[in-house]
């Protein structure tokens, strides 16, 4: 099953340790397959906190998604994103929905 990380974030603080952030992450992004499959839109909060910063990645799997997360390469990208914005991470594994298998 897929895995996924939804990434929920405020306003950028630092514009310029965002850009180095995702220079770092589109490097790993490519070793792990990753695919953005939401959040480059527009995003609306009907309930909760709204974040104005919301992604959902993609990842052939909860295990390839949480190594991912634990790469040595990725931790220390994490430096840079905690400048560029605040945000939540969590992972996740999907589940088979009946006649709606993942797609890429």
């Amino acid at each position: 099953m897929a895995g996924y990380w939804i990434i929920r974030g405020g306003d950028i603080k630092d514009a310029e340790a965002l850009r180095i952030y995702g220079d770092m992450f589109a490097s790993i992004a490519k070793r792990y397959d990753v695919e953005i499959i939401a959040g480059r839109n527009r995003i609306e909060t009907v309930e909760g906190t709204h974040y104005p910063r919301q992604l959902i990645v993609r990842f052939d799997s909860y295990d390839a998604a949480k190594t991912c997360y634990e790469d040595p390469e990725y931790q220390a990208s994490l430096e840079f994103a905690a400048r560029a914005y605040s945000r939540e991470v969590s992972i996740i594994e999907g589940s088979p929905v009946a006649g709606h298998e993942a797609r890429r």
